[in-house]
């Protein structure tokens, strides 16, 4: 099993879902998407992989910069990914990749789905 989370150590959900994984023995490969951003094609990915369809289902619409680029009022999926390259903080965590399967962890009991 090859399991990644995508996380932010400063993200309390972030860290619970890290703590259930390790509860179950899982030692995941831990990307910090804020220091290592993900790239459009990354992105596209995890959206498939989620199973949503639209990728401003992964995104936080709740932070300034979401409303500061007016991203409300964008419909092209390919412009929200790029507002996400270019402000990590946009995607929503964290994410539990397993194989070719993604769920977020919010609550973090949902990643148990994709183990």
């Amino acid at each position: 099993m090859s399991v990644t989370i995508f996380h932010n150590p400063r993200c309390s959900k972030s860290r619970e879902t890290l703590a259930l994984l390790e509860q179950k023995s899982i030692q995941p490969e831990i990307i910090e998407y804020l220091k290592t951003p993900l790239n459009h094609e990354q992105i596209s990915i995890l959206v498939k992989q989620l199973g949503f369809s639209s990728v401003r289902e992964l995104m936080r619409t709740k932070e300034d910069i979401y409303k500061d680029l007016d991203l409300k009022n964008e419909h092209d999926e390919n412009a929200l990914i790029a507002a996400m390259v270019a402000n990590p903080k946009l995607i929503e965590r964290p994410i539990v990749v397993n194989d070719n399967k993604a769920a977020l962890g919010r609550p973090p009991e949902n990643v148990l789905s994709v183990l």
